[in-house]
């Protein structure tokens, strides 16, 4: 690991009031949570049909029971715990250093690590919500339920709170998302390839000069930041104040 960028991401958290984070599919991969684009990711796995068509709401719409087997048993690990990339933000959090959680991971495990400013900008698994009553129900209750869920109450189909291809994004989550950026004075930005939108154009809201990058492989947005670590989430956090 270069030390010198290191000792400079250590010199600005401890500079910084107003952290916030922006995380994608790395930040869980280190609690057994699969990626999507690296080798090893969801979208270079075999199936039937390509991932991203499955999991697009047209879809879910025509194809219930092929999206739910997939999304039971590719998109939910309810088993997972928070690592420490989610312990040491919650903890920042605590100390009054961070100011939100960004992420456009649907796992929940910001919350379990103790972080309750967190946009997710894609849903949470841990979200489901009757289309016929809206009735909600959590993940525990969708995973005693038939393989296309239905409400207990009134029958309809209960769809998991995430955002599917071919939905938009929650203008609310949004807002609070472009919001805090605005506000950082350090925007660190891991575990994302930042290739989708528009989740990835949120980085042109930060009007600062201390942007982090942190990725195991190089992404396309490299050269707008002001600081770049290839590194493992777990190895750099694990030395961070």
């Amino acid at each position: 690991m270069d030390e010198a960028k290191l000792n400079t991401l250590k010199t600005w958290i401890e500079e910084a009031k107003r952290i916030v984070f922006f995380g994608g599919a790395g930040v869980s991969t280190e609690s057994g949570i699969p990626d999507f684009r690296s080798v090893d990711g969801l979208y270079h796995q075999q199936f039937r049909e390509p991932p991203e068509a499955i999991i697009s709401h047209s879809y879910y719409v025509k194809h219930p029971n092929t999206f739910f087997e997939f999304y039971r048993t590719r998109m939910l690990y309810p088993a997972a715990e928070p690592n420490i990339t989610h312990e040491k933000l919650a903890a920042w959090e605590r100390e009054g250093k961070l100011l939100a959680v960004v992420t456009q991971n649907i796992d929940g495990l910001h919350q379990r690590a103790g972080s309750k400013n967190v946009y997710e900008l894609h849903g949470s698994v841990h979200r489901n919500i009757c289309q016929k009553c809206a009735r909600r129900y959590d993940l525990e209750q969708l995973m005693e339920m038939e393989h296309v869920p239905r409400c207990p109450a009134c029958g309809g189909r209960v769809k998991p709170d995430v955002v599917l291809y071919e939905e938009a994004l929650d203008g609310y989550t949004v807002q609070g998302a472009l919001d805090a950026i605005r506000m950082a004075d350090l925007l660190i930005v891991a575990g994302t390839s930042l290739v989708v939108y528009p989740a990835a154009a949120f980085l042109n809201e930060y009007p600062g000069n201390r942007l982090v990058l942190i990725n195991k492989t190089e992404t396309a947005r490299d050269g707008m930041a002001n600081l770049v670590l290839h590194e493992k989430l777990g190895d750099v956090f694990s030395r961070l104040p």
